[in-house]
């Protein structure tokens, strides 16, 4: 099935003052300035994940012989997104590689790119409506499904259970947040969970977690969507309360995270959290300048088994999402070097 080259730039017109740290001009990644200039939107610098995932984009730009343009961030401002969107555009974008954080609001900006010929491939999020070129993404309801499994079997089926959901205004946050419920429902009735939207905020979730601990101090487990957000604010909090403890005290509450960045993995080691998903920040800024470069040369893409243990998959017409691996770590596994959370700064 043949994808249309795609998709997405600038939309909306937003005065270039709104851009949220956007280039000047295009920037080369050295011996490639003579490749099409690729761009990409980073979407927020407040979170460890998104964080190490930025690091990893220059990195392999170079590797991969792309023209990267200085790199602009729209902090988790879908205005700011469109702004920047737009700068890029006509500074000669030939390509744009992005993660809009609300994935209902970027259709329009989509629809307008689309209609210039500059493919998009969207990362770690997948547009409500609209066409991109590709969707580089783990399968986020497996997210929610590994989690309430993990802390189902810790809890022996029975208990209290907070989750910070991520904002239900992005597919990131309503996959995982309606298949813990769906998980939890039909394999662990008698664990009561309390969902707790938070926008991606690590003070929405810490205001809830204080909130809910006031009301049901028998609370035993925590599902945090967001590690990189969430991690710090909810160890704090516990640390606060004399409820960071190990796994072998009664007290101790059952943490299982996402993202698998290396803080979440310390904090496993100290028996702080228990488990994490792991999502690939490394593989999410590889496969998206990948297949950005891929879309420049006009090439094209089917449903099925890829070379770098993933799959292609169509979630709609004309829409393809390569779905990474993202493994569950526990103690049992979090040494292993394979684990980008283990490598980033080495």
């Amino acid at each position: 099935m043949r994808i249309l080259p795609a998709i997405a730039a600038a939309a909306l017109v937003v005065s270039l003052a709104a851009c949220s740290d956007s280039a000047d001009e295009p920037g080369g990644s050295g011996d490639n300035k003579g490749a099409p200039p690729i761009a990409v939107d980073l979407p927020r610098a407040d979170s460890d994940f998104w964080n190490s995932y930025a690091k990893y984009i220059p990195q392999y730009a170079k590797e991969s012989g792309i023209n990267l343009m200085t790199p602009t961030n729209s902090q988790n401002d879908i205005a700011k997104l469109v702004a920047n969107t737009q700068a890029l555009t006509s500074q000669g974008a030939k390509a744009i590689v992005m993660a809009p954080q609300d994935t209902g609001a970027i259709a329009t900006t989509l629809t307008t790119l689309e209609q210039k010929k500059i493919p998009v491939v969207t990362v770690d999020t997948r547009p409500d409506k609209g066409n991109v070129y590709m969707v580089v993404r783990a399968d986020n309801r497996a997210y929610g499904q590994k989690a309430c499994e993990f802390l189902g079997q810790k809890l022996g089926g029975k208990g209290k259970v907070i989750e910070f959901q991520g904002s239900l205004s992005s597919v990131n946050g309503r996959d995982r947040s309606e298949a813990f419920a769906d998980c939890m429902k039909d394999k662990f009735p008698g664990i009561t969970v309390f969902a707790e939207p938070t926008d991606w905020e690590g003070a929405k979730a810490s205001a809830a977690l204080q909130t809910r601990l006031a009301q049901h101090p028998d609370i035993n487990g925590i599902y945090m969507q967001a590690g990189g957000v969430f991690l710090a604010p909810t160890l704090q909090l516990l640390r606060s309360k004399n409820l960071l403890v190990p796994p072998t005290d009664p007290k101790h509450i059952f943490i299982v995270s996402n993202d698998g960045i290396p803080q979440e993995f310390e904090a496993i080691r100290k028996g702080e959290i228990d488990a994490t998903v792991s999502q690939p920040a490394d593989l999410y800024a590889k496969y998206a300048l990948y297949y950005a470069k891929a879309a420049v040369e006009g090439k094209t893409f089917q449903p099925g088994k890829t070379d770098h243990d993933s799959t292609i998959v169509q979630v709609r017409d004309g829409l393809l999402e390569d779905q990474l691996p993202a493994p569950l770590v526990t103690k049992d596994n979090v040494d292993d070097t394979a684990l980008w959370g283990n490598q980033i700064g080495k």
